[in-house]
């Protein structure tokens, strides 16, 4: 597997909630989920290839799967690894269109 096939391999999705709207407009950063062995340098490369895009930083953070009931048994969902990414000021990324 080359460089390039495992950095589009990294970025699984994009990661929407309340807290990371929140975030994007005050601190110009983006969440996606991925994948747990990716490391933070990788995570920049990634997306400064499919996006065309400059990163000033990444935090990544592990995130534990909850706990979940169905009637009588207990299960768990799978822990996953989250990654806030601050863009350069002036650059943005819309989902739906591409990068900005």
């Amino acid at each position: 597997m080359s460089t390039q096939d495992r950095l589009m391999q990294v970025l699984l999705a994009p990661h929407a909630s309340e807290k990371t709207a929140r975030i994007e407009e005050l601190a110009n950063q983006v969440t996606f989920k991925v994948l747990k062995t990716a490391t933070k340098h990788e995570i920049k490369a990634a997306i400064e290839l499919m996006f065309n895009l400059k990163v000033e930083g990444v935090t990544v953070i592990n995130q534990k799967g909850k706990a979940k009931r169905s009637g009588r048994s207990t299960g768990y969902r799978s822990d996953w690894k989250k990654a806030y990414v601050t863009l350069q000021a002036g650059q943005s990324i819309d989902f739906l269109n591409g990068a900005q």
